[in-house]
């Protein structure tokens, strides 16, 4: 094809693109590379499906799509000045040129049909503008599906059926010269629509009642319904064709006349600019880094305090998978936060691999190892993870609580909360944040008006949960992100923005100022308590956090020491001794005397019970004690029994019965089978080794690239050997081939001579191969060397030296101009 012939087909249109644009179509239409297409038609042929022409489309911006759609209701071809006319208007309604919104349309409508050919979903030149079929079956107007223009059929279309009785009728009554010819009528109406000065003549003489019905049809939907009997107004438009019929009791206002209405405009507001993001706030970045850095610890203690809470095995997991509600609700009010936000951490922990299911048979949620792993790093390093599993997760904890298009509640850590979209437009609202200088918060309303624009087909769900996801999501990533700590008082934080931009360990860096140093010591104090001025060290914080329990929280926490607290600090190994020494090693104040006196009592009567399995026992040297506990009533339902003097049996399990006991105002100890007391360690319960959830893809992932070089070459040579001009054996004279020709056929004789010609001169030869799976497929080789039943050779297809076995080539043709290919 000569570089001056304009191409008739896409395939042509494609073909003639350079490596760049070929490869800029498959890097902006990912699927259309898998599999790689053998060649330039079946690239075409591919790019022109309904699914992949949908998925194109839901990729455009609003004014790109709305080029597409004017293109949808324009003659095919279009010229570029008919698609601008469709866009801008013709200027004629108020007698003046176009107006600041024209200039914008005319200024942007070259970018948007760049897009729109680079996307392979426009083709030809610009006299000769062509939407890809499947595009104009998607926004062409249909009763079925109405353009999104609002436009109705043509005249041609709307009348197609018509009687000629009918037409000569409308042409009469529209003033217009009787002619047989239907065709000849329905051209004539049409141009009646298309002329400004005659349709404006026409409709002088309407009644107002009619012109009313015009103004409610004129921007869609362009169908009403009449009765049998129409008003006179409705009678006088379709006696005149301005209302044409499409059933009995409907009728439609064809495109021409609804164009003359608009005053050519295909959209009522056309769309070139994207909204700006308005600044609700302008903020000192210093204050927006310290509010960030602030809630970035407060996100740090409560994944901590969460996994804390599930350390020795969480809640049990639903049949169905994820958490029940009332697991949720405890977790809650552990957490102190609501259900929602519960649900956020929950999930992120999860994404961010440091909690996952046990695999138990009583299966439950439980730390992985990746979380002692993650104690160990330091705050910023902690952030940055937590922060990086965060952007892209495609788990939306928004969802919980809702329900999926069964019907069935949403639970957090459920099977369906994945949405491919969350990822994209998670980043999207951060990279709009970025946009804005330093400190300033975006207005949540402009900035979910350009999302819209920059995606106004992504909107829907096929889960049935709304008609606009992506808004939510967005709601949703602006309350994340503030939680997160990667915006502060609304605006994008210093160390979010680094960790966009430059990565993990910029990020920590900016962080690690903004942090409290963890402190090495607590105030004792004389009712039982200890206050934290701060965070603390993490031996100190994970002894402290077994020894006593957290009253309150905030920029202080106070720690409460009960006999329970003092009893599980025992059950963890530590002796009395070795609690007096840490509270006096970490305390800048005097241990108090009550305290004091409470770890030595506690540890005076611990273990002086022994719990083992009978189903359970009750071992004391004090037989005195042994028969208290029988003469308890509470005791009642252990159904307990004396064995020995010193020994009681339990028909319940050693679990229930340390509980029980202990309710009961005892300080027993668990015992092993050796009779040696066990050692209860905090938080020893780990699932194990688990991988974090991976991320539902939206589609193919975008290809790098090295990957498109490969394609593009590939797609290329395949295009080479489907149309190269290859001689016919059997006539010699000279045929080209395409991707839709048989594979050649000759003896293995025959083969074999040509190949061991083609090596010999190093001339390249058609072949049509079989592999060792039975694909088969056409390509254009050099062969270097035939030897032992295989041909070497340089694959023009492959574009690499490959060996091809001889009893697999169905047959050879020589090329009709040595070395084409």
């Amino acid at each position: 094809m000569g570089t001056t012939t304009p191409p008739r087909t896409l395939a042509e249109a494609l073909r003639a693109r350079g490596d760049e644009s070929l490869a800029g179509l498959l890097r902006a239409r990912p699927d259309l590379l898998n599999p790689v297409p053998n060649d330039i038609t079946q690239l075409a042929t591919r790019a022109g499906t309904r699914a992949s022409v949908v998925r194109a489309l839901e990729h455009l911006d609003r004014f790109a799509l709305q080029t597409a759609e004017a293109l949808a209701v324009a003659p095919d071809p279009a010229p570029y000045d008919t698609l601008l006319s469709l866009l801008t208007g013709d200027g004629l309604d108020d007698g003046e040129q176009r107006d600041d919104a024209g200039a914008a349309v005319t200024a942007a409508l070259p970018g948007a049909l760049a897009t729109l050919r680079e996307q392979a979903l426009v083709w030809g030149e610009d006299d000769r503008l062509r939407l890809v079929r499947t595009a104009r079956e998607l926004l062409a107007p249909s009763p079925q599906h109405p353009s999104p223009t609002g436009l109705g059929p043509t005249v041609a279309e709307a009348t197609a059926g018509m009687s000629p009785g009918r037409l000569q009728e409308i042409l009469t009554a529209a003033g217009l010269p009787a002619t047989h010819d239907p065709v000849s009528a329905v051209a004539a109406l049409a141009a009646l629509f298309t002329d400004r000065t005659r349709m404006a003549e026409l409709l002088d003489t309407a009644p107002v009642e009619a012109l009313s019905v015009l103004d409610r049809l004129v921007w869609g939907p362009p169908y009403g319904e009449v009765t049998p009997n129409p008003t006179p107004p409705v009678k006088w438009l379709r006696d005149r064709g301005l209302l044409l019929p499409v059933s009995t009791r409907t009728v439609v206002l064809p495109r021409e006349a609804a164009l003359h209405l608009r005053a050519g405009r295909a959209h009522r507001v056309p769309e070139p600019v994207p909204p700006v993001v308005a600044a609700v706030a302008e903020r000192d970045p210093q204050a927006v880094d310290r509010a960030a850095a602030g809630q970035a610890f407060t996100a740090l203690s409560t994944v901590e305090e969460l996994l804390k809470l599930w350390n020795g095995g969480g809640p049990a997991i639903l049949r169905a998978g994820g958490l029940s509600v009332r697991e949720l609700k405890r977790t809650a009010t552990a957490l102190e936060v609501s259900e929602p936000i519960a649900a956020f951490w929950v999930e992120l922990a999860y994404a961010a691999g440091l909690l996952a299911s046990d695999g138990e048979s009583d299966e439950r949620y439980a730390p992985t190892p990746a979380y002692d792993e993650w104690l160990d790093l330091s705050a910023p390093d902690r952030w940055t993870h937590l922060a990086t599993a965060w952007l892209p997760a495609t788990r939306v904890p928004g969802l919980v609580g809702g329900q999926d298009a069964k019907g069935r509640a949403l639970s957090a850590l459920g099977p369906e909360l994945d949405r491919s979209a969350a990822p994209e437009v998670r980043r999207r609202v951060l990279a709009l944040f970025a946009e804005l200088a330093p400190g300033t918060a975006p207005d949540p309303e402009t900035l979910l008006q350009r999302l819209r624009w920059e995606r106004p087909l992504r909107g829907s769900s096929p889960t049935g949960e709304g008609t606009d996801l992506r808004s939510r999501l967005a709601l949703w990533t602006l309350n994340e992100a503030e939680l997160l700590g990667i915006t502060g008082r609304g605006a994008l934080s210093s160390q979010a923005r680094a960790l966009l931009e430059e990565g993990e360990e910029t990020a920590a860096a900016f962080l690690a100022p903004l942090l409290p140093e963890p402190l090495d010591h607590v105030l004792l104090q004389a009712d039982l308590t200890a206050v934290a001025p701060g965070p603390l060290e993490r031996p100190l914080a994970e002894t402290l956090s077994v020894l006593a329990d957290v009253e309150s929280k905030g920029g202080a926490t106070v720690y409460r020491f009960t006999p329970g607290s003092v009893r599980r600090a025992l059950d963890a190994g530590q002796a009395a001794t070795d609690l007096h020494a840490f509270l006096a090693a970490h305390s800048r104040t005097p241990v108090p005397q009550p305290l004091s006196y409470l770890i030595d009592d506690v540890a005076r009567r611990h273990g002086h019970l022994r719990i083992g399995a009978a189903s359970a026992y009750v071992r004391c040297d004090d037989e005195a004690v042994l028969n208290e506990i029988l003469a308890d009533r509470r005791s009642t339902g252990l159904r307990l029994r004396r064995l020995a003097p010193t020994v009681l049996a339990s028909q319940a399990d050693p679990g229930s019965l340390l509980e029980a006991l202990r309710e009961m105002g005892y300080a027993p100890a668990a015992e092993s089978a050796e009779g040696d007391v066990l050692i209860t360690r905090a938080g020893a319960r780990r699932t194990p080794p688990r991988t974090p959830p991976t991320p539902v893809p939206e589609g193919p992932p975008a290809p790098d690239a090295t990957l498109l070089g490969a394609a593009v070459r590939a797609i290329r040579a395949g295009d080479t050997a489907a149309t190269v001009i290859r001689k016919d054996p059997t006539e010699g004279t000279s045929a080209p081939r395409t991707s839709s020709g048989s594979l050649p056929r000759t003896t293995s004789a025959e083969t074999l001579a040509t190949v061991q010609a083609a090596a010999m001169t190093g001339s390249a030869v058609w072949i049509g191969y079989v592999n060792a799976e039975g694909a088969a497929s056409q390509r254009v080789i050099a062969p270097v060397r035939v030897e032992g039943g295989f041909v070497t050779a340089y694959d023009h297809t492959a574009d690499e030296v490959r060996t091809f076995a001889l009893h697999r080539i169905t047959g050879v043709a020589e090329l009709a101009e040595e070395g084409k290919g």
